[in-house]
């Protein structure tokens, strides 16, 4: 079923959350230049580093079919980083796109290592088809931590996301950790499973054991249009 953004809706939404961001002292905005957003992510020494699939040396993003987020605090200095992309799984699906590596390189025939891996065990992975937007390279500085940003920053994300490409499915690989501190409502993930990224990637020194969490979209859908942006509390 194609789904119709109504962009009032959604930017009713956005706005609580915005000036949710404002009463906390960051100032958001959006990119879409991943050149820039690679040489802003590097300079950031306490976040990990960003993932190939975000970087366009590794796996270009076409116009339209990508963007980040950064918020800057008084001083203009980064205090978080967020991206997100699309991808066309019309012909395969979530769990093949990561078991192939092709949700990190554009070619990874040539450009993975010869010892790469990612296993993806999430039943659900298989169902999630289509246009599929991933969120993804979540950072927030320490000093911003424990005020509700996390659920902030989700937020504009899936309006951001909903308004440019209505998508069959919003999904994300956050890490294990965060299941057993029981934070993963704020970020609005309404489906989790384990299993969604058991991933080792050579010369990019990353090893990873991350869950899968997902919305539909007609869930994102009813998020965005129940205006819970409205109700963000700005205090």
């Amino acid at each position: 079923m194609k789904r119709v953004v109504n962009p009032l809706n959604v930017s009713r939404f956005l706005r609580g959350y915005d000036e949710a961001a404002t009463q906390k002292g960051i100032k958001l905005s959006i990119g879409f230049d991943f050149h820039k957003y690679v040489s802003i992510t590097k300079t950031l020494s306490a976040k990990v580093p960003t993932y190939p699939m975000f970087r366009p040396d590794r796996s270009p993003i076409k116009a339209g079919e990508g963007y980040w987020m950064v918020g800057l605090d008084k001083n203009n200095e980064v205090v978080l980083v967020q991206a997100a992309r699309l991808y066309d799984l019309s012909h395969s699906n979530f769990a093949e796109h990561l078991e192939s590596l092709k949700a990190f390189y554009a070619d990874p025939a040539t450009q993975a290592h010869p010892q790469d891996r990612c296993s993806c065990t999430a039943p659900s992975a298989r169902k999630i088809t289509g246009k599929v937007a991933y969120h993804g390279d979540f950072w927030l500085r320490k000093d911003f931590r424990g005020q509700g940003m996390p659920e902030i920053m989700a937020a504009v994300l899936r309006g951001v996301s909903f308004s440019m490409w209505a998508p069959d499915f919003l999904v994300g690989l956050p890490e294990r950790w965060l299941l057993s501190k029981g934070v993963l409502a704020q970020y609005g993930h309404l489906h989790c499973q384990p299993g969604g990224s058991v991933l080792h990637l050579v010369e990019e020194n990353i090893v990873a054991d991350d869950l899968l969490v997902w919305l539909t979209g007609e869930e994102l859908e009813s998020l965005v249009n129940r205006h819970e942006g409205s109700e963000v509390a700005l205090a």
